[in-house]
């Protein structure tokens, strides 16, 4: 039964509605409420402040992943310079003494005892006697179809680490975003957290007046008491997780974890970053032309051929070596050096290998072809997880975006029911407990909101992520 009078100390015309909750700030007389609370006053001190536009653009030039992937391009672009040199010559310079004693074989076969040496030195090296130098002045020696495919496969991996390094990229924007999005989440869970610990606070003052008046029982201020410790309990935890949030999204964009990030938006509010309205079928028709996996996976396949080609041309064509030698020598018998002049070596050898009687050939066709086979089906296993992700962030956007409708429904319901309640306490047909359970559920209304909206605007980057754009860009030009 409701008191029949309330005791002195809250008979007074004061409005507890006005007390425990903010009224919700609005343009027209008969607007809705705010769905959620400003976080701006519950932002932690000393916080370095940040926006998503700024987290995206350190991600793209300090993200350590990122700068992995470009410096890979650059290690593709240098093995095709290298291929494209293949045929040019290396150029070799040096000296060497050669000093032989006792029996030697001359070139008619007889075994003749001498004394000799001998000096080289020039364009080459290791001339002694008859023959070539061993070490050839200017030398190019290389097989001719890998001097006709290496460059075309270096040039297929160049053009697949390109669009490797833009996948990455594009996922580091997205990892960056999501984290962005969880912190922002984070700081709004803290001022609904604080709002339901203020609210039940101020419940709990006024249980207690009316237990100390014996208008209402003890065990409804000790209900209080608990619900109140568990609200701050929650305050808490969510702080807890802004502090988290933080550290996870200073990784992602190299600042330091222990200098705490706020993001500079006042609110969560829900994005558009893809058009509604859009067809399932014609974003999976985008995404597979636009997104980089697919393009890296078909510069793979050509790499792939490529490489099958060379190998089934190998036995048939040459590999060359070119040779030329040029410097000054002399010697003689003994120690005697004389005889000094000019000389020069050259050499022009083609010759054809069948690698282990063949065997070694069909081997590596049978392994070239195998890995043409496996590209494809890489490509095959990325278009079809290319359309899934698609399909399911299309469909996770749509869901959220009636959760959202839905959800402010719910906090629009909460607050009447909250209010409601209220007003029967001041018009003392309701114990100050009774409004309790109203407080938890426009704070369990405020979190659903939260939740519908912060999911929304992921699934909103991840479908803009899987259709192939770039949330950065898009970010910059709002």
């Amino acid at each position: 039964m409701p008191p029949q009078a309330l005791p002195q100390a809250v008979a007074q015309p004061v409005s507890y509605h006005q007390e425990l909750i903010p009224p919700p700030v609005t343009t027209e007389e008969n607007a809705p409420p705010a769905p959620l609370p400003a976080p701006a006053a519950h932002k932690l001190d000393g916080a370095m402040p940040i926006d998503l536009a700024s987290a995206l653009a350190m991600t793209d030039g300090q993200n350590p992943q990122v700068a992995l992937a470009r410096e890979r391009i650059m290690e593709a672009e240098a093995q095709l310079s290298r291929a494209r040199a293949m045929w040019l010559p290396s150029i070799r310079g040096g000296v060497n003494y050669n000093k032989h004693e006792g029996q030697i074989q001359d070139v008619a076969g007889s075994i003749i005892t001498t004394s000799r040496n001998s000096l080289y030195s020039g364009l080459g090296a290791s001339a002694v006697g008859a023959g070539s130098p061993a070490v050839p002045g200017l030398l190019a020696q290389f097989h001719v179809t890998d001097a006709i495919h290496q460059p075309r496969i270096a040039a297929s991996e160049v053009c697949a680490r390109t669009f490797a390094a833009q996948a990455q990229a594009n996922d580091s924007t997205l990892q960056t975003a999501l984290a962005y999005l969880e912190l922002l989440r984070a700081e709004q869970d803290v001022a609904i957290a604080h709002e339901a610990q203020e609210n039940t606070l101020k419940l709990q003052k006024l249980t207690a007046t009316y237990a100390k008046s014996g208008q209402g029982q003890q065990a409804d201020d000790d209900r209080a008491r608990a619900e109140l410790s568990l609200r701050e309990n929650d305050l808490e935890r969510a702080s807890e997780s802004v502090l988290v949030a933080s550290a996870r999204l200073a990784q992602l964009v190299q600042l330091d974890p222990a200098q705490p990030l706020s993001p500079q938006e006042t609110g969560v509010t829900p994005l558009e970053l893809v058009p509604d309205g859009a067809l399932a079928q014609d974003l999976v028709a985008q995404g597979l032309s636009a997104r980089p996996e697919i393009a890296e996976n078909r510069f793979l396949i050509d790499e792939a051929v490529y490489r099958l080609r060379r190998e089934q041309c190998a036995p048939l064509v040459p590999s060359v070596l070119l040779a030329a030698s040029y410097g000054g020598m002399g010697g003689g018998l003994g120690g005697r050096f004389e005889n000094f002049g000019d000389r020069f070596d050259g050499d022009a050898v083609a010759y054809w290998e069948l690698r282990n009687f063949g065997f070694g050939d069909a081997a590596a066709r049978r392994e070239a072809d195998s890995r043409v086979t496996q590209a494809r089906l890489k490509e095959i296993a990325a278009l079809d997880r290319v359309a899934r992700e698609i399909v399911e962030a299309h469909a996770q956007v749509q869901a959220r975006r009636r959760q959202i409708a839905t959800s402010q429904r719910g906090i629009e319901a909460a607050v009447k029911s909250y209010e409601r309640n209220l007003a029967r306490i001041e018009n003392t047909q309701s114990l100050p407990l009774e409004a309790l359970q109203s407080i938890q559920a426009l704070t369990q209304a405020r979190r659903d909101y939260l939740r519908a909206v912060s999911d929304f605007n992921a699934a909103q980057f991840q479908l803009l992520h899987h259709i192939g754009g770039d949330g950065g860009a898009f970010i910059s030009e709002r």
